[in-house]
């Protein structure tokens, strides 16, 4: 009816107008500040990510072996095989560098070349997987050798320093004055071997039980007495053969007398004697080189020819091998 618009009505129509504007640009706003936050997250979100998988890249590939994926154990598989062949790299090397190879002038005694490139002497162990006196095993190729150390031997000392005859060999049948706990007498069971033996006397009973139960126990070729090797007759009825070499090393004030006793009842015709002197045990207030030559002389008596003295600095103070023949 009335085509006339009202001017409150048109007051009320701008109004609104202006308040649905205002409506419209708030809700613009709060969507451009909710897209912003939300931009804002995904990039927090994929820094984080980043920063877990840099921290934790070890821990990601064991996540994926763990899942067992065919991709996944691809990694593992490659570091493993890496592993072993690191290892048996590893086991070559020590193969190689660790060498054996003959003495160049006696029998059944070695030489081992170290990683280090120290040389040892060594013999074949006839009792694997065993030692004596904490000495060191190598095996290669299936042969097991023990490390002879120098400084626990005499008669390693005595070879290292330049000794020229060493009488025993395999098959050698050696009576051992002296085995205190078998340190020497374990390294001449190695050389003489299965065909050979080696009959042990020994004074003390403490270093006697450890010769049985620690040496002797494990090998066949050897025959431990509790004795005074002062006096053979005692223990003659026990060695029933005579034999090819006398190895003495007593600390007593005859030591060369006691050697020649022995002799007299056990050594064979051309039979040979080795001497190991202990100077300090026999007069201390001489200089060693003449107690020695005081000991050989002692021999010479007796009807043996001395064939070297060795002295054995530095492996033992005031000491040294005597090697003669009768």
């Amino acid at each position: 009816m009335n085509s006339e618009k009202n001017p409150a009505n048109s007051k009320k129509d701008r109004g609104n107008s202006k308040t649905a504007e205002a409506v419209e640009e708030v809700t613009m706003a709060e969507t451009d500040v909710e897209a912003e936050e939300d931009t804002a997250e995904e990039k927090d979100e994929g820094e984080a990510d980043t920063t877990d998988v840099t921290d934790a890249g070890e821990e990601a590939v064991e996540a994926e072996v763990t899942v067992g994926t065919e991709t996944a154990l691809q990694v593992p598989d490659l570091v493993e095989n890496r592993g072993q062949e690191a290892a048996t790299r590893e086991e070559v090397r020590t193969v190689v560098q660790i060498r054996v190879r003959p003495h160049p002038e006696f029998a059944k005694i070695f030489q081992v070349i170290l990683e280090d490139g120290t040389k040892r002497l060594a013999t074949k162990n006839l009792a694997p997987g065993r030692n004596v006196y904490g000495e060191r095993l190598i095996r290669i190729e299936g042969v097991e050798y023990r490390v002879w150390d120098a400084f626990r031997s005499k008669l390693a000392g005595a070879i290292l320093k330049g000794l020229k005859i060493i009488p025993i060999g395999e098959g050698s049948k050696v009576l051992y004055l002296g085995a205190a706990s078998g340190t020497t007498p374990s390294h001449i069971s190695d050389i003489v071997g299965g065909e050979g033996h080696v009959y042990c006397v020994e004074f003390a009973q403490r270093s006697l039980r450890e010769l049985v139960s620690n040496v002797v126990a494990y090998r066949s070729n050897m025959s431990p007495f509790l004795a005074d090797a002062r006096m053979p007759q005692k223990y003659a009825m026990f060695i029933p053969e005579r034999v090819d070499v006398i190895y003495c090393d007593i600390a007593t004030l005859e030591q060369a007398k006691v050697l020649a006793d022995n002799a007299d009842v056990f050594l064979k015709e051309s039979g040979w004697i080795m001497l190991a002197v202990k100077s300090q045990s026999i007069d201390v207030t001489l200089p060693p080189e003449q107690v020695y030559q005081m000991q050989a002389q002692i021999l010479r008596q007796r009807g043996f020819k001395v064939e070297q003295v060795v002295d054995l600095e530095p492996y033992d103070h005031a000491h040294a091998m005597i090697v003669a023949q009768r």
